[in-house]
Parts: structure tokens; C-alpha cells; sequence
């Protein structure tokens, strides 16, 4: 059985497996710990029974107003993991805190070549609203699609009544 769980420092050290991906962005210490100390509750693990990281996500609550948000900043699953579901079921979790942090919607990144990740995003509902050109830097700079998720819920049609 699968654990989600909050992401803990020490997992810095264990979760390789899931970085070592090309389409995997793999930031610098500072950046992960910086993201685990102003939003811990967006910063989920995804474990194996026997400890392995399966996978994780990141993200965080911002703007102002009526675009106050959840963004995504990384997801990502081990090669040896993909294809179960398990980008959905956090996808679902970082949706359920952003409604919890009354956010009106989510928004994340994606490279444009990614077809799998882009499929998947549009099948959880999000749309493509913008074309960042060169968002991701490599031997070839990448472009990204801004894509984002609208739910309405029922604590955003009470504020607006």
C-alpha cells in the first residue's frame, strides 16, 4: 500500500530515484528547504511499504484577491512507478488544501513535449491558457504550457452571492 505522506527533511537525501528523470526539474537544497518551511502542507511524499520514494509534489498558495491560487511547482514519480495513478491522487491532494486555503483555482507548468504529463493534466481538467516560450533551460531551451484548473466550489459561490 502506498503512503502519502508530508515531505520531511531527511527525504532530501532519499529521493534520487525520482529526480534522475530528464523530465524531472531537480532544484537546489535551499529551494526545496525554503518550500518545506513556508508550505509544508503543499510538500507530499508518496512512499512504498518497504520506504522507497515513489514520488512527490511541491507547490504553494499565492497571489491576491481573485487570483489567489495553488501552484504546482514540481510533481514528479519514479520511472519505476508511473502509470498507477499516482500523479492524480497528489494532484487531488494539493487541489483539496488549495480549496481548503479558499484558492480559486490551481495553476502549474509543463514542458511542451511532454505529451504523457500534458495528457494527464487535461484529463484531471486543467486547460492550456497560456505558451511560455524558453520557460525550461537545457542543451535546448524548452517551452512550457501554463495550464489551470477551475473549481468551483461551494465556500467561492458564497462569497460571491
Amino acid at each position: 500500500m502506498t503512503t502519502i505522506r508530508p515531505f520531511r527533511c531527511e527525504d532530501l537525501f532519499r529521493f534520487n530515484n525520482v529526480n534522475l528523470d530528464p523530465l524531472t526539474e531537480t532544484y537546489g537544497l535551499p529551494f526545496y528547504m525554503q518550500y518545506l518551511a513556508h508550505w509544508p502542507e503543499y510538500f507530499q511524499v508518496l512512499e512504498s511499504p518497504n520506504g522507497i520514494i515513489m514520488g512527490y509534489i511541491m507547490g504553494k498558495a499565492e497571489g491576491s484577491g481573485e487570483q489567489w491560487h495553488g501552484h504546482v511547482t514540481a510533481l514528479s514519480v519514479a520511472p519505476e512507478f508511473r502509470r498507477l495513478g499516482l500523479a492524480g491522487k497528489l494532484m487531488n491532494g494539493l487541489e483539496e488544501i488549495s480549496e481548503r486555503k479558499w484558492c480559486y483555482f490551481v495553476d502549474l507548468f509543463v514542458r511542451v513535449s511532454n505529451k504523457v504529463a500534458v495528457a494527464m493534466y487535461e484529463k484531471l481538467g486543467y486547460s492550456v491558457y497560456r505558451r511560455v516560450l524558453e520557460y525550461y533551460s537545457g542543451d535546448v531551451d524548452e517551452d512550457a504550457f501554463g495550464k489551470f484548473l477551475v473549481k468551483i466550489s461551494l465556500h467561492l459561490v458564497l462569497v460571491n452571492l
